[in-house]
């Protein structure tokens, strides 16, 4: 409560309306699968274009590497080909997949993640140097700069006094004063302009080119702790990942008074010696990458692994996701992954599971005895595979239909909704089926929850069913289930605020006209049943929602009915016949 200690005018604000709602995304898809690189652990990585992600993961899998688990790429065309914006990718690796890594003299560069794709890799290692200048006077060890700015403790430097080159480390720096590791043994001190004296900074430059993707690391220190530390420098590249082996001191020397003097190096700089370096660039090429055994992964390559923030792997990866709405492994059909990935969405309740049938499935009775293994509201199954062009094999070939059928949600929630089912959609690129339905085997397939894709005649090759694979009749339409996620979602994600808030019938009022306001737009966009909001839709927050025992221990409860629009899935004309006197 406000103080008030003097006499005066006082204007306060104060909220007591609805606190404004907006609705959670719905068309953001998420895919797991085999890829050419990529990022194997952590978050999965947004992409926005197809070009995107082969600028991250590589291009086409050929059949002949890859076999049944070549599928995410297709996916991920087609899902932008079919009117999705939005992904994001986590790659599986099976296990015996290995990183190509080489090593040269101190240095050992590995590629950023596992595969054979590294060996296209080429990394230069090149002398660097991130600052120069004249040295006004030596006193022992002392020497006074022209210019001491990007001299730091633990520097290697070159002394060069016009004729003869040493190195040394730098111990300590004041104003322009930098202090060596030995006396400086070189006539090094001169203020003329012009002179060819000089005191620099050893580091290293490296560069990681693979095709048009193209890193460069500049000044890089070979010194564990230093602010331009090699290793910490280029820990976030997408390319490649760098370690010392070990970092041997540069030996002192003597004088011919017994005195130790700063060591000149047999080849170049200190740091790019220690690189393995002999003046100029050095190339370097990696070897012993392996994708491991893709062609038989396991569903455990699939599935992941849970190792903790930043270290999840798979499908575990999309706990670190909150954005995914649409999931799909493309492709793979084994019972564990297609189990677990139904499970995922069940626990996380804010996505929704694209299910493949496999292509060799084709009797209704085998399809119908596959659909038979799940029961889910948060799933839904398509059937038959997809007859698309190969732009790897330049041939067409058959896929699995997850991936377009993802970007068909994504386009249908843009242009019209959540509420409106996927279905009755043209499958964009697709110029045929694996294999065909005809009206009396859609009959025995759409009760249970297969979604057919058909051929119709002068109306191209469209989905034909919006169920989900549950037999709980009140959630058999998927439109239905993601409209309540949809709305669920959107409540968690805009009345954080009211948490800590006081438990009084101020707060419940305030909360009551904050969701109302959000239904009565879910109704007015077409996406609730009624010809008024109180058909469509229902708020109660108070007495008759929690007991004193509720508020005692600090429950807010409040209730919310919805009447979902179902899809016109049965249209039926009822006609006779009518006689002129009638």
């Amino acid at each position: 409560m406000a103080e008030y200690l003097s006499p005066g005018v006082y204007v306060e604000e104060y909220d007591s309306g609805a606190t404004p709602m907006q609705g959670v995304g719905t068309s953001t898809a998420g895919f797991v699968g085999l890829a050419e690189r990529g990022p194997v652990s952590g978050q999965p990585q947004l992409v926005t274009s197809f070009a995107d992600y082969k600028r991250m993961y590589g291009g086409y899998l050929s059949e002949a590497a890859y076999g049944m688990n070549r599928f995410l790429p297709y996916a991920v065309e087609q899902f932008f080909a079919n009117g999705g914006s939005r992904a994001y990718i986590m790659r599986a690796v099976p296990e015996d997949a290995k990183a190509a890594s080489v090593t040269s003299g101190v240095l050992k560069i590995s590629a950023a993640n596992p595969g054979v794709w590294a060996e296209d890799l080429r990394v230069t290692v090149a002398p660097a140097s991130k600052a120069k200048t004249q040295v006004l006077s030596v006193s022992g060890a002392d020497l006074t700069l022209k210019n001491a700015d990007g001299f730091n403790p633990g520097d290697v430097v070159e002394l060069f006094d016009g004729k003869t080159t040493a190195y040394a480390a730098v111990k300590s720096v004041l104003d322009r004063v930098v202090t060596l590791d030995a006396p400086c043994a070189l006539d090094v001190a001169d203020a003329k302009v012009g002179t060819a004296k000089y005191i620099r900074t050893c580091e290293i430059s490296i560069t990681a080119r693979l095709g048009e993707s193209v890193e460069t690391f500049e000044n890089l220190s070979l010194k564990p702790g230093a602010l331009n530390y090699v290793c910490d420098r280029t820990a976030k590249s997408d390319l490649i990942r760098v370690e010392l082996t070990e970092v041997k001191a540069a030996p002192a020397v003597k004088d011919k008074d017994g005195k130790e003097a700063p060591a000149k190096a047999a080849a170049g700089p200190v740091p790019f010696a220690q690189c393995g370096g002999n003046g100029g660039e050095l190339v370097l090429t990696l070897q012993g990458g392996s994708n491991g055994s893709v062609l038989n992964a396991g569903p455990a390559t699939f599935t992941g692994k849970d190792g903790g923030p930043g270290k999840r792997t798979g499908l575990q990866a999309f706990l670190e996701n909150a954005a995914v709405s649409i999931l799909a492994i493309p492709g793979v059909t084994a019972p564990e992954v297609q189990a677990a990935l139904i499970g995922f969405c069940e626990s996380r309740k804010s996505c929704f599971a694209l299910l493949d049938v496999p292509m060799e499935l084709k009797k209704t009775n085998d399809v119908a005895a596959f659909r038979d293994m799940y029961d889910s509201s948060y799933a839904a199954m398509y059937h038959p595979w997809l007859e698309m062009y190969d732009a790897g094999a330049k041939r067409p070939a058959y896929f699995p239909p997850s991936g377009a059928m993802a970007g068909i949600y994504a386009r249908t929630d843009v242009e019209r909704g959540v509420h409106k089912a996927p279905a009755n959609e043209v499958v964009r690129g697709c110029t045929g089926l694996s294999c065909t339905y005809n009206e009396a085997e859609q009959d025995i397939l759409n009760p249970i929850g297969v979604n057919l894709i058909r051929a119709f005649t002068g109306r191209g090759i469209r989905v034909w069913g919006a169920r989900t694979i549950s037999s709980n009749g009140l959630w058999k339409y998927l439109n239905v289930r993601r409209l309540f996620i949809y709305v669920e979602e959107s409540i968690r994600a805009n009345t954080s605020w009211v948490v800590f808030e006081p438990n009084s019938s101020a707060l419940w009022s305030r909360v009551t006209r904050t969701i109302e306001t959000f239904l009565a737009t879910c109704w007015r966009d077409g996406a609730l049943a009624g010809s008024s909001p109180s058909e469509a839709f229902f708020v109660e927050c108070g007495p008759t929602t929690m007991t004193q025992d509720d508020i005692d221990n600090g429950r807010l409860i409040c209730q919310i009915g919805i009447a979902p629009v179902k899809p016109a899935e049965f249209v039926i004309f009822r006609i006779t016949q009518k006689t002129a006197s009638e």
